[in-house]
């Protein structure tokens, strides 16, 4: 038997899953003194993920930083210490290991649907008022949630 058990719920379904999992669990139990349970809300799709790396390759070809090309990752590291501040957030800084700055910024693969909705409206937005030509196949995707 598997040891993991992960399923979407929504309001439709949640009767059916919850059953699922109580059975799950009870299963478990019978070879294991303890298990963890964990429940969280979604975090980023695949599709947002596919959005968001097409649309950072897309200024990573087109725009410079301090006049230095920069890498996909690199960007990414802009943009979301960029939205960190413009979404009330505060920048965290530390000294590394080798005595250099670092910022300790958000994990784009740990955001919820809404925090990278929010991240892609931003990079969007900069790319308006920065000339950035997106490549339209791959920057039209429908995003679950506007944010305001």
């Amino acid at each position: 038997m598997t040891e993991r058990f992960k399923r979407r719920i929504n309001t439709r379904n949640k009767r059916d899953v919850m059953k699922l999992a109580w059975e799950f669990v009870g299963e478990l139990l019978k070879s294991n003194k303890t298990i963890f349970v964990e429940v969280r809300s979604i975090t980023r799709s695949d599709e947002q993920n596919k959005k968001l790396h097409a649309m950072l390759g897309d200024i990573a070809k087109q725009k410079t930083f301090n006049g230095k090309p920069l890498n996909i990752e690199q960007w990414k590291m802009i943009f979301v210490s960029g939205h960190k501040i413009a979404t009330g957030g505060n920048a965290e800084m530390a000294i590394g290991l080798e005595g250099e700055v670092i910022n300790l910024r958000e994990s784009t693969a740990k955001m919820s649907v809404s925090r990278l909705s929010s991240l892609i409206e931003y990079i969007s937005a900069w790319g308006a008022n920065n000339d950035v030509k997106f490549t339209e196949s791959r920057h039209r995707v429908d995003l679950p949630y506007r944010i305001n």
